[in-house]
C-alpha cells in the first residue's frame, strides 16, 4: 500500500503549522519533511511520486506537532544549522546561530592579523570560532563559554568537521589565559524587560543564560569591557549587540582602552556589531 504523497503531507503539514503562528509555515513544513525523508528541498518539491510512508509517517506527525504545538524551532527538531560555510550540529544545550552573527565573523576576518591568536567567547555551538577557523587557517582560534554542556556541543562539532580549535571553560576571562590577541562574542545582550516580546521559540527552548544580560541587556558586556580594560594584550575586540546598544557599548570600549571604535549594520540596518581596536 503507497503511502501519503509528500505534497499532500505537506499541505496538511502547512496548515497546522500557519494555524500555530509561525512566520514561516510553508518553509518549516518543507524543512522537516525533507530531513525527515532524507532528500533535499529541492528533490521533496521535484518528485511527484514521493510519498511519507512507513516510519516516516509517525516521524513527521512528531516533528509537526513539536513545531505546531510545541513551538519548538526548526533547527533543534532537525539537529543542524548552516552557519556560513558550515552545517553545525545544534540542540537546547546552546543558542541557534543567526544570520546576523555571520557579520560578526565577517568584522573578524576583516581586521584580524595573520597567525593571529583569537578568543571566541560565549562560543555556545561553536559557531564563530569554527567560522573563524575554517576560513582563516592561519589563526589560533579558542572557543569559550560558561556552559559545560555548550563546550560540549561546540566540541563536537569541531570534531566533525575537522577543525583544530581549543575549548576552554571559563565565567568570561575569568580562568581564561592571558594570551590572546583578540576577543570576538556574541554575548547575552537582551534586556530582562524584553522576556515577554520575545517569540515562543526562543522564550521556551533557547537557553535563558546565552540570552538575557539584566535590565538594560548590558550587564555581561559591560563586566567584559572591564576585564579587557586590564588585558592589554588584546588589541582588538568585536561584539554583538543588541538594537539601540552600539553607541554605550562603543563608548564603553573607549573607556576600556580601545581608542578605534567603529560599528558595522546588519543586513536589516540595525548597527549589530561593535570593534575597537588600541592604537599600537
Amino acid at each position: 500500500m503507497r503511502g501519503t504523497p509528500a505534497r499532500e503531507a505537506l499541505d496538511g503539514a502547512i496548515t497546522a503549522i500557519a494555524a500555530a503562528g509561525c512566520e514561516t509555515p510553508r518553509l518549516d513544513a518543507e524543512v522537516l519533511l525533507a530531513h525527515v525523508l532524507g532528500v533535499s528541498r529541492a528533490r521533496l518539491l521535484s518528485d511527484r511520486e514521493l510519498c511519507v510512508e512507513g516510519a516516516a509517517v509517525r516521524a513527521f506527525q512528531d516533528a509537526v506537532r513539536r513545531r505546531a504545538v510545541q513551538r519548538e524551532p526548526v533547527a533543534y527538531i532537525t539537529g543542524s544549522r548552516g552557519f556560513r560555510r558550515l552545517e553545525l550540529a545544534v540542540d537546547h544545550r546552546a543558542l541557534i546561530p543567526r544570520p546576523e552573527t555571520e557579520l560578526l565573523v565577517e568584522v573578524a576576518l576583516e581586521a584580524l592579523a595573520p597567525s593571529a591568536r583569537v578568543l571566541d567567547l560565549c562560543t555556545g555551538s561553536g559557531a564563530v570560532a569554527l567560522a573563524l577557523k575554517d576560513e582563516r587557517p592561519d589563526l589560533h582560534v579558542s572557543g569559550s563559554d560558561l556552559s559545560v554542556e555548550a563546550l560540549a556541543l561546540a566540541r563536537a562539532n569541531g570534531e566533525h568537521l575537522g577543525l583544530e580549535v581549543r575549548w576552554l571553560q571559563g565565567d568570561l576571562l575569568d580562568g581564561i589565559p592571558d594570551e590572546f590577541d583578540a576577543v570576538i562574542a556574541n554575548p547575552p545582550y537582551v534586556a530582562d524587560a524584553e522576556r515577554s516580546s520575545l517569540a515562543p521559540e526562543i522564550l521556551r527552548h533557547e537557553p535563558a543564560g546565552a540570552l538575557f544580560a539584566g535590565a538594560d541587556g548590558l550587564a555581561v558586556i559591560e563586566a567584559l569591557l572591564r576585564q579587557l580594560g586590564e588585558r592589554e594584550l588584546v588589541a582588538m575586540v568585536a561584539l554583538e549587540v543588541g538594537a539601540g546598544q552600539a553607541e554605550t557599548v562603543a563608548g564603553l570600549m573607549r573607556k576600556a582602552g580601545f581608542e578605534k571604535v567603529e560599528c558595522r549594520r546588519d543586513l536589516s540596518g540595525i548597527e549589530r556589531v561593535v570593534m575597537g581596536a588600541r592604537g599600537r
